[in-house]
């Protein structure tokens, strides 16, 4: 699992191992407790297995040797429950984990850890939404190089790139709401997904334990279906990747020859342990790491999805590691955009200077827009990049190139050149964009 570097101290005690012990507990507490309300066992025996399901009094470690020959965790942890039980309460021990089988517990103990994971998350991207919503605010008019192909292209503002990032975070914020109707569902299907145990109790008891745990009842047991668990793994896939590109922009803009943004400066961080000067994007190199193996792990949750008739063999237990790895990574992620943008540090003047940084060559486009209705697209294009190439092997300016040349004067007086070199009037719709992905955002926000 990642360590602290990785992943938030809140996530990991989600994911921590007695808190998966504890969200199973859960299930049997519920469960007895929904057998109970159906008329299955008496409520006798419900109070005195609810009373048990305390984490604090199983041994993580015994469990978890236990678990590698009985194949999962749940296996020994009802044993164990039982114990416990029929030590107060010898009648009741008989009916600790009826009509379950052990991917109900594990499955609903996950999605417990989900619901509560999902919490975080949605906490955390409204965080980051909200910071670089307040940036691109704050820089809307702010000029900087607009790069395709990691070559200068035109002038865009700092405001247009950082909204395009809030309105995609408030589409992953859509995506986990959705997520959370279609993946936070009880699992009950007992041996073969039937319920047989349970005669004609099975949908009650199915019904109330739902209910106990605050989620929803799916249309069937999903034993050997596991979209919704690959969906949860997607979404945050979706989410990383939107992290990483973040996190690759900003490391790009705070290059030394670039010096555009950096990331926020603080006492030990950043830091290099031989060169002093070093101010290195921390925060960046963690959410990049985590889009670098976030993808493999999304794959292994597809790949483990194709389970076999009724209930798998190897691939489910494929999901009980990679399933939180991913949020975890997600969440350190999260965190250290978060970080990243509630303190960045912007130069401006920086900006700038680098959109003059080719000589107007940055205003290339602009010229031969303005020219074509003259001359024709082709010959425009053809004009302005000769122009170009001669301004570039000369070392001057493109305006003063294009200044001698009949052709474009004759379409294109002084006034109007000077314009076309002012990259505040060839912004296109860049505030319209900028209102649009700010005012669209959710309600909460």
């Amino acid at each position: 699992m990642p360590d602290a570097l990785f992943a938030t101290d809140a996530m990991r005690a989600v994911f921590a191992d007695r808190t998966r012990i504890a969200r199973m507990l859960d299930f049997e507490a519920a469960l007895a407790h929904a057998c109970a309300n159906a008329g299955v066992i008496p409520q006798a025996a419900a109070d005195a297995i609810a009373r048990r399901c305390d984490a604090s009094a199983y041994d993580p470690p015994a469990l978890a040797r236990a678990a590698r020959d009985a194949g999962n965790l749940a296996i020994p942890l009802v044993a164990a429950l039982t114990r416990n039980v029929g030590a107060a309460d010898a009648d009741a021990k008989g009916y600790v984990h009826w009509g379950a089988t052990s991917q109900d517990v594990i499955d609903t103990g996950l999605v417990l850890q989900l619901r509560d994971a999902l919490d975080l998350i949605d906490a955390d991207v409204a965080r980051l939404a909200a910071s670089l919503a307040d940036q691109a605010r704050r820089h809307a008019a702010t000029l900087i190089a607009g790069r395709t192909w990691l070559q200068q292209a035109l002038p865009v503002t700092l405001g247009l790139k950082l909204a395009g990032f809030v309105a995609a975070l408030d589409r992953h914020r859509e995506r986990l709401r959705l997520l959370r109707e279609r993946a936070l569902v009880v699992q009950l299907g007992g041996a073969a997904g039937t319920l047989a145990s349970l005669g004609d109790r099975g949908l009650a008891v199915t019904q109330a334990l739902a209910e106990r745990l605050g989620l929803r009842v799916p249309e069937m047991p999903w034993h050997a279906h596991r979209d919704r668990v690959c969906e949860a793994a997607a979404t945050l896939g979706l989410l990383t990747a939107t992290l990483g590109k973040l996190a690759r922009d900003l490391s790009l803009l705070a290059q030394t020859e670039v010096g555009e943004a950096l990331e926020p400066a603080a006492p030990g961080r950043g830091g290099s342990s031989t060169m002093p000067q070093k101010r290195n994007p921390v925060g960046a190199s963690i959410a990049l790491a985590a889009a670098t193996r976030v993808p493999a792990l999304v794959s292994t949750m597809l790949t483990a999805a194709i389970q076999e008739h009724e209930r798998g063999l190897g691939n489910w237990p494929a999901e009980w590691e990679t399933l939180p790895e991913i949020a975890l990574l997600a969440s350190g992620a999260l965190d250290a955009m978060a970080g990243v943008v509630e303190g960045l540090d912007v130069d401006v003047a920086r900006m700038r200077a680098n959109v003059e940084l080719t000589r107007g060559l940055i205003f290339a486009e602009a010229v031969q827009t303005a020219l074509a209705p003259s001359v024709g697209r082709d010959t425009a294009h053809s004009l302005v990049a000769g122009a170009c190439r001669q301004a570039v092997a000369q070392g001057a300016h493109l305006r003063d190139i294009l200044a001698q040349q009949p052709q474009v004067t004759q379409a294109l007086d002084a006034r109007t050149l000077d314009r076309l070199f002012d990259p505040l009037r060839y912004l296109g719709a860049t505030q319209a964009f900028i209102v649009r992905a700010l005012t669209a955002r959710p309600a909460a926000e």
